[in-house]
């Protein structure tokens, strides 16, 4: 390498060190606080670690009687798979029919499912609430999880994904008699994996930190989710911050072991979203 190169390759590198550890400050500070006293975090004297590590706030959480965190972690990570496993199978579904099946009025249905996205979804809540509370949902999981079964979104972006699938592998399976049904579950979902990680893990996190539908279905603490219950340790008369650090740093946990283990293939879904189709 020249001497310019080598410039350029230390300054990138110097780049890159400087964003990485620009983006693990807030999880720096999130940790630190967490294992900090209410006194340590307000100090006017800041330290880079605690004065005394505090690994009681675990405990002090998970024993809290008035925050069930614990049900509340349960409780998200049930609504968040389910959810995520229907929003995916009813957008692949819907975006391949849209994508591949001809029919006269694919456009006009495609351009509905895009015009709800231009709906604010409080807009929608009254009516939402109505139905599920006629249902007999409120303080339900069943209440959680419904609504959120379809996504516009998601509906959208498979089917781009969809239209830029090789028509090839398609005729391969029809060949060997396969229809729709067969094409889809057998052809096109294998060779579709990254594509179907990388919604499933936006779709997980999108339902992960839903705060305000949460709000106005789980009136019961028995239903909380974990962004409920987070909300719980700041109120207008109390801030209980050593807790509330601590629990959203439990509460990141499942999305950070989510990414970890789906990173390759968030990294080649994003790549083939299809948004340019």
């Amino acid at each position: 390498m020249t001497p310019a190169q080598r410039w350029g390759s230390a300054v990138r590198s110097l780049v890159l060190v400087l964003g990485a550890l620009l983006f693990l400050l807030p999880f720096y500070l999130l940790v630190r606080n967490a294992f900090s006293t209410n006194a340590d975090i307000t100090s006017p004297q800041w330290t880079f670690f605690p004065r005394t590590v505090q690994w009681a706030n675990v405990s002090e959480l998970f024993g809290d009687p008035a925050v069930p965190m614990a049900r509340s972690l349960v409780n998200s990570i049930v609504i968040s798979s389910v959810q995520t496993a229907g929003a995916v199978l009813v957008g692949a579904l819907a975006g391949y029919g849209l994508a591949r099946i001809p029919y006269r009025y694919a456009g006009v249905v495609l351009g509905a499912i895009v015009a709800t996205l231009l709906i604010p979804a409080a807009v929608t809540f009254v009516p939402t609430f109505v139905m599920v509370s006629t249902l007999g949902w409120v303080s339900t999981l069943r209440g959680l999880i419904v609504p959120g079964l379809f996504q516009a979104l998601v509906v959208f972006l498979f089917r781009q994904y969809f239209s830029n699938f090789p028509r090839e592998l398609e005729e391969a399976g029809r060949i060997d008699g396969l229809g729709y049904p067969g094409v889809f579950f057998r052809v096109v979902v294998p060779n579709s994996a990254s594509f179907f990680a990388a919604i499933s893990t936006i779709t997980f996190i999108g339902s992960w930190n839903a705060f305000l539908w949460p709000l106005v279905i789980a009136q019961d603490s028995t239903s909380w989710t974990v962004q409920i219950a987070l909300s719980t340790f700041l109120t207008a008369q109390t801030i209980n911050l050593h807790e509330l650090f601590m629990a959203a740093a439990v509460s990141i946990l499942p999305l950070l072991a989510l990414f970890v283990l789906l990173q390759r293939f968030i990294v080649q879904g994003v790549e083939s979203t299809g948004i340019n189709g």
